[in-house]
């Protein structure tokens, strides 16, 4: 079975766009105790994303913020069907659709890829302060992503077996 991926998107410096790199540290401060489930924190460098996708996987969740008009904290989860291609590179790749383009383009883009969006209260890039904090909002989104994301693993992946005993 190929290896699941969970990546964070986001600056940390920049308010709740480091919502993304928030639930990474979470999931990792809370263990993600199943075989085969990796986490990495992207960052702002989506050609990671790529890269890391060189080594196969089956099944890729992406943390992001994503502004989609809802109030501030709201959790989306979307599964990606169709990944547009991007006309020009940049080798930072700092959103999610560029990266997958990029896998998509070195035939590594895997099967089946969810994103796990946060609306955010602030991300402008001309009014964001900055700031390591999420607004409150987003802070508290956290853990609903967390739980999404753990219940996603336990539905798209086999359950795990263990023998009394062992």
């Amino acid at each position: 079975m190929l290896r699941t991926l969970i990546a964070g998107f986001g600056n940390t410096l920049r308010g709740d766009d480091g919502f993304g790199i928030e639930v990474i540290r979470r999931l990792r401060d809370d263990g993600v105790s199943r075989p085969g489930v990796d986490l990495m924190e992207v960052g702002t460098a989506g050609i990671r994303l790529a890269q890391e996708l060189l080594t196969p996987c089956g099944l890729l969740i992406i943390a992001d913020a994503m502004t989609r008009g809802g109030e501030p904290g709201s959790i989306y989860v979307l599964e990606v069907d169709a990944v547009e291609q991007v006309q020009r590179v940049d080798m930072h790749l700092a959103i999610p659709s560029h990266a997958l383009s990029v896998a998509q383009a070195l035939k590594v883009l895997p099967a089946k890829v969810i994103l796990v969006g946060c609306e955010p209260m602030q991300v402008d890039e001309m009014t964001c302060d900055l700031t390591g904090e999420l607004t409150p909002p987003v802070r508290a989104a956290v853990d609903v992503a967390v739980q999404r994301i753990h219940h996603l693993l336990e539905k798209e992946l086999p359950p795990i077996v263990t023998e009394a005993g062992i």
